[in-house]
């Protein structure tokens, strides 16, 4: 049975402006025990970076994490979900992008929270197969 996300969302996503390094999104990850950090420009959402991001299109092609700002590796425009969709939007979306989390913003594109496989897999137990369907897609460079 689907679900509101705004009920199974992790709410108030640690969040970075687009001129904040990789280095500084490191450490918030590592202090937050987190994968990811919503990005914003102006208050409203504008990327999304995950610790994936920081070692493909950081370490890996040996960009200087204390100089290299959140706008040149973030992954720009994130497909987003609103509060009031529900969980099999989510994991539709999931499906057909082949990414594990979804951020979730406000009419005005303000960041609210963010929304991952296994926050659904919690809520509805529907997860798991998407999981395997987004561990089988290519990945997303």
């Amino acid at each position: 049975m689907s679900r509101r996300i705004g009920d199974v969302m992790t709410a108030a996503p640690r969040v970075l402006p687009l001129d904040a390094t990789l280095y500084e999104a490191a450490q918030l990850m590592r202090d937050h025990g987190i994968g990811d950090v919503l990005v914003t420009f102006s208050g409203r959402l504008c990327g999304l970076i995950t610790d994936r991001d920081i070692v493909i299109r950081g370490v890996a092609e040996s960009r200087d994490a204390a100089h290299t700002p959140l706008s040149d590796v973030c992954t720009a425009q994130p497909v987003t979900l609103g509060p009031d969709d529900d969980t099999d939007t989510a994991l539709r979306l999931m499906r057909e992008e082949a990414i594990r989390r979804l951020p979730v913003v406000d009419a005005s594109n303000r960041p609210v929270g963010i929304v991952s496989i296994g926050d659904l897999a919690i809520a509805d137990g529907a997860g798991a197969d998407v999981i395997c369907d987004i561990s089988k897609a290519p990945p997303n460079l």
